[in-house]
């Protein structure tokens, strides 16, 4: 993740989309994450220089950082960025694990065919 460097309130949306893409999120997966719209984080991605309180906590939450990172008043770390993409992969298993013993079944198919298909294209290259 770039470490950004402090700046004004008038490049919250240049960092927001920089700190959200590091993050691993599309604009769709963090409004879900926080719940809004994908209107509402392109917009405080390209229009909106002054985000409300709420809506800071709740995206500093999301990307795992501080309200002081994601203002760019202190530099955001890698390490942060890494253990969210873990809770952000804890919180779906712990959804799928909710789930009815069908579409579970589903999901774990997938996953199976899609590493197996991994593990194939690596048995390939090499």
């Amino acid at each position: 993740m770039p470490k950004l460097a402090k700046t004004g309130p008038g490049n919250f949306g240049k960092r927001l989309a920089e700190l959200r893409k590091a993050a691993g999120f599309t604009q769709q997966q963090l409004a879900d994450e926080i719940g809004v719209s994908r209107r509402v984080i392109a917009y405080y991605e390209t229009e909106a220089e002054n985000p409300p309180a709420t809506f800071l906590v709740d995206l500093a939450h999301a990307l795992g950082l501080s309200a002081d990172e994601l203002l760019g008043l202190k530099a955001s770390s890698t390490r942060k960025a890494k253990a969210q993409l873990t809770t952000r992969l804890e919180r779906r298993l712990r959804q799928i694990e909710r789930l009815d013993p069908k579409p579970k079944q589903q999901i774990l198919a997938f996953i199976d065919t899609v590493l197996a298909a991994e593990e194939l294209k690596k048995a390939a290259g090499q």
